[in-house]
């Protein structure tokens, strides 16, 4: 793949990820609802026809169908071809940021697997287990071979990642009497902070608190929430992740570098 033209690539890094996508669609759908990833098939929603396989090209099949089931003709969300779509551009990102290495496969990996799992948290409100557990071994494993950070810096990374919001939520319940964030939230961090090492954890997260007070102004401005209002912390905190991994390097401010 060396020798082929860069275009080629990335083409090519594109179809790859938009067939990831595909995958991270049925990781959003059943995963929270606790079911099986592999069985049964993909299927419509509407009426649980098979998908065939030529109705299930990434993307593609979504355009040529305009968005409807081939049997029932019952709409299909548009989320599907979004997010691989966004899986896609994910892989090309990877790919011009840090070329074909171990930091540019762990990128991309976590920058799919937080795509995920900030789609889940804000419809569910919930950051399942099964992806977040798998997430800190894979942050602390990449880390091992040589990927975005050191093996030590992944360690410390993963405790203060699952320490600070572990604190932070039984203070808020002193205080409160509630919580104040979500251990899925914990768990997150904690692989955040195995992938990216301990400064850049701390960073995602005062990124995704900002984000989070952003919007939780909005609402309360807009009529829509309160000071009491449940926000998927966890979608902040994706998409900070995002942020860190493809923005250019300079655009934080100084203190968070």
């Amino acid at each position: 793949m060396a020798s082929w033209p860069q275009p080629l690539v990335i083409v090519y890094a594109f179809a790859v990820g938009a067939v990831v996508g595909s995958f991270l669609n049925v990781l959003i759908w059943r995963v929270p609802r606790r079911m099986s990833i592999v069985r049964p098939g993909s299927h419509c929603p509407a009426c649980s026809s098979p998908i065939r396989w030529f109705d299930n090209v990434p993307i593609l099949s979504w355009l040529l169908l305009a968005g409807r089931c081939r049997s029932c003709r019952g709409r299909i969300s548009a989320r599907y071809p979004v997010v691989e779509a966004v899986a896609g551009l994910l892989a090309v990102a990877s790919l011009l940021r840090y070329g074909v290495s171990v930091a540019g496969i762990e990128a991309v990996v976590f920058a799919w697997t937080s795509l995920a799992l900030g789609l889940i948290d804000l419809e569910h409100q919930i950051l399942p287990d099964v992806m977040t557990y798998p997430a800190i071994a894979f942050g602390l494993f990449g880390a091992a071979l040589g990927g975005l950070t050191t093996i030590a810096d992944a360690a410390l990374g993963a405790l203060a990642g699952a320490l600070i919001p572990a604190l932070v939520i039984v203070l808020y319940k002193l205080v409160r009497g509630i919580e104040g964030m979500g251990w899925g939230d914990v768990k997150y961090l904690a692989a955040i902070g195995a992938v990216l090492g301990l400064r850049d954890c701390l960073w995602v997260l005062v990124v995704a608190a900002v984000l989070g007070a952003l919007v939780g102004l909005a609402l309360i401005a807009a009529g829509r929430g309160s000071g009491r209002t449940a926000l998927p912390f966890g979608s902040f905190l994706a998409l900070a992740v995002l942020l860190w991994l493809y923005l250019p390097a300079g655009w934080a401010p100084p203190l968070l570098r």
